[in-house]
C-alpha cells in the first residue's frame, strides 16, 4: 500500500466505530490486510444475496443500503453510511449472503478485507476480537435508536432525528452544522419511511422557521440544538 493510501487507511480505521477500541498494533496489522477499492456515483458495491465474503469500511464518500422490493415498487433506502461507518460485518461473520444491496451515493473509497484474513486476525489478536465487540454493540446501540425514531416519532420527528444524528457523526452537536449533502430528497424519504412529496414539504417549512437552509451539495442547519429540540418522543 503506498504512503498516502496507507495513512487513509488508518485514519479510516481509527474513525471507525467498528475498531474505535482497537490499540496500535491491531491498527497496523490491519492496515497491512485491508485493500482499496473505489467506486462511482450509483456503481453497486455488491447485491442482496452475493456471497458475504468481505467487511468494507468507508474512507471517503457514501453509500446507500438497499432493500430491494417487488417489482414496480420503489427499493427501500435503510441506510446512508458515511465515512467511518462500515458494511459487510454480518455476512463476514456468519459466511452467509449479504442481507442487503449496496450502492455508492457518491465518488467512494473503502477499505476492504477479506472474510478469511479477518477471522484469521481475530483468532490470532484477543484484544482486536474485545475491539470487535464492543465496535459491533455500539452498532446495535445506534441501528436501536433508527427504530426507536420510526416506531415512537412522526414524520417531522424522524426528519429532524434524522439530520440531528447525521451531524453528530460529523461531530457536531452545537451550534451551526454544515453537512456534505449528496442526497436525493427521494434517498432521504427512504432513510425515514416518507414520500419525496412529504419531505420536501417538512425541509420548505424548516427553512421558513430558519433552522436550515439547503444548498448544492451542503446542509446548513442554523441551530443544531434547536432542532433536535423539535423532536418529541
Amino acid at each position: 500500500m503506498a504512503a498516502a493510501d496507507d495513512l487513509m487507511a488508518r485514519d479510516a480505521l481509527r474513525a471507525s466505530g467498528l475498531f474505535a477500541k482497537a490499540d496500535e498494533q491491531a491498527i497496523d496489522a490491519l492496515v497491512r490486510v485491508f485493500r482499496i477499492r473505489r467506486f462511482r456515483r450509483g456503481e453497486t458495491v455488491f447485491h442482496q444475496g452475493d456471497p458475504g465474503d468481505a467487511l468494507f469500511v468507508l474512507a471517503s464518500g457514501s453509500v446507500k443500503v438497499v432493500l430491494p422490493s417487488d417489482e414496480g415498487a420503489e427499493p427501500a433506502i435503510v441506510a446512508i453510511l458515511g465515512a467511518g461507518e462500515f458494511f459487510g460485518e454480518l455476512a463476514i461473520l456468519d459466511g452467509a449472503p449479504h442481507s442487503a444491496t449496496i450502492v455508492a451515493v457518491e465518488a467512494s473509497e473503502t477499505l476492504v478485507l477479506h472474510r478469511d484474513t479477518f477471522l484469521e486476525l481475530i483468532d490470532a489478536d484477543p484484544g482486536l476480537r474485545r475491539a470487535l465487540l464492543a465496535g459491533l454493540a455500539a452498532e446495535i446501540r445506534r441501528l436501536t435508536g433508527h427504530v426507536e425514531d420510526l416506531h415512537f416519532l412522526d414524520l417531522p420527528g424522524r426528519l429532524a432525528s434524522r439530520i440531528v444524528r447525521l451531524a453528530a457523526s460529523a461531530g457536531i452537536t452545537s451550534g451551526e452544522a454544515r453537512i456534505g449533502w449528496p442526497y436525493t430528497q427521494s434517498e432521504l424519504a427512504g432513510m425515514i419511511g416518507g414520500s419525496r412529496q412529504s419531505v420536501n414539504r417538512l425541509l420548505a417549512d424548516l427553512a421558513e422557521q430558519g433552522l436550515l437552509r439547503l444548498e448544492r451539495d451542503l446542509l446548513i442547519v442554523h441551530d443544531i440544538e434547536r432542532l433536535a429540540a423539535t423532536v418529541e418522543r
